[in-house]
């Protein structure tokens, strides 16, 4: 196994992005990735070598990490470079430190960030080219802007991807410059959805969405704060995607048992037949969906442009609570939980489909690969 490149760092740079400076933020990307940083200024071989004058997308230095003699660029100045020969890292290293332009790239591959097309991110579900410009203080709002929307996934619901992004950023730079961790907008976010859920089951619905959209709101801040922070952690991950998971059927159930209190109660045959549809729907759902991760090696809304446009509206929380919106609007909240439950069979079966068409693809030799990619 060939041994991974020491991260050695060149220049100096005391402008922050998201409070930290170029270096730390270096460092806390190495951390995430798995890499060590050099001590001192001497070239030990391999070596990543990075320009602080500039700040990057943590895909940059994974990418780079993995691709010995690569050079990347910008503006034809060498922002990353990974190192085998001695001679090359130190003339890299000095051009550098003095942020000077390289001239002849010799036997080295260069990587111009303007043409280099885009990166597949897994995590993330999409392909872009992640951003590297210059770190001075006037580009700071720009560059925390695109490390931003850098860490948004491509493809999820419509209203995490159109609704709420400008909100979200207020709120994610809110929370770096006041030091509040993604654990602590995590435990805010899960008492608004308790609250949500308890609103709900007294038929306080108007309240109720609001408590609900300010957890959902915060269940994007927790995770793009994380990502533009370079703290994402086990544990965060952990309590943020438990929430994320057991959370829905309460909400269903509770806004079932509200219709009461609101004056539209189901008849308990209907009532039970909603919530059976509801609730094994989404756990068949998220089963097929981790069935597919497991046989194929992509997530099922990555696979077709199809299934990357479904995922926009698939019976998830979000889609479901459009939904329920909905009804309340015209006063019909035992309709939208009927609504939703007719939804949820659809998806199902959806998911279903996709499934099985991937098994069929399979079995006569064709790749099942993201369309991403």
């Amino acid at each position: 196994m060939d041994a991974k490149p020491e991260i050695l760092l060149a220049g100096a740079n005391d402008t922050r992005l998201w409070g930290l400076t170029s270096a730390e933020r270096v460092g806390r990307i190495a951390a995430a990735q798995g890499l060590t940083m050099a001590v001192g200024s001497d070239v030990r071989l391999p070596a990543l070598i990075v320009n602080l004058a500039y700040a990057f997308d943590p895909a940059w230095l994974k990418y780079v990490a993995a691709r010995p003699n690569h050079v990347v660029t910008r503006g034809g100045v060498p922002v990353l470079a990974h190192v085998t020969d001695s001679a090359a890292g130190e003339a890299l290293f000095a051009m550098m430190a003095e942020d000077q332009p390289l001239g002849s790239a010799g036997s080295l591959i260069l990587v111009p960030q303007e043409d280099a097309g885009g990166i597949v991110n897994d995590e993330l579900r999409k392909r872009d080219t992640p951003f590297i410009e210059r770190l001075i203080p006037s580009s700071v709002p720009a560059l925390e802007r695109a490390s931003y929307f850098g860490a948004y996934k491509g493809v999820t619901d419509i209203l995490t991807k159109y609704l709420w992004p400008e909100w979200a950023l207020v709120l994610t730079r809110l929370a770096a410059r006041w030091r509040i961790t993604p654990n602590q907008v995590t435990a805010l976010g899960a008492l608004l959805c308790v609250v949500a859920t308890i609103l709900f089951y007294y038929g306080h619905y108007w309240p109720g969405l609001a408590a609900g959209l300010g957890f959902m709101v915060l269940d994007t801040v927790d995770g793009k704060l994380a990502r533009c922070t370079i703290t994402s952690s086990w544990w965060g991950n952990i309590f943020d995607h438990g929430i994320d998971l057991i959370h829905p059927p309460f909400w269903w159930y509770a806004w079932g048992v509200g219709l009461a209190a609101y004056g539209r109660p189901l008849d308990p045959r209907t009532f039970w037949i909603c919530m059976g549809v509801i609730v094994a729907g989404y756990v068949v759902q998220r089963l097929i969906e981790g069935a597919f991760i497991v046989r194929f090696g992509i997530h099922i809304h990555v696979w077709r442009r199809f299934d990357s446009w479904f995922r926009l509206i698939t019976a998830r929380r979000n889609p479901n609570m459009i939904i329920l919106f909905a009804s309340l609007l015209v006063g019909r909240p035992d309709l939208g939980l009927i609504a939703v439950a007719i939804w949820t069979l659809a998806s199902l079966l959806v998911h279903i489909v996709q499934l099985f068409h991937a098994l069929i693809v399979q079995a006569q030799g064709r790749p099942v690969k993201s369309w991403l990619g």
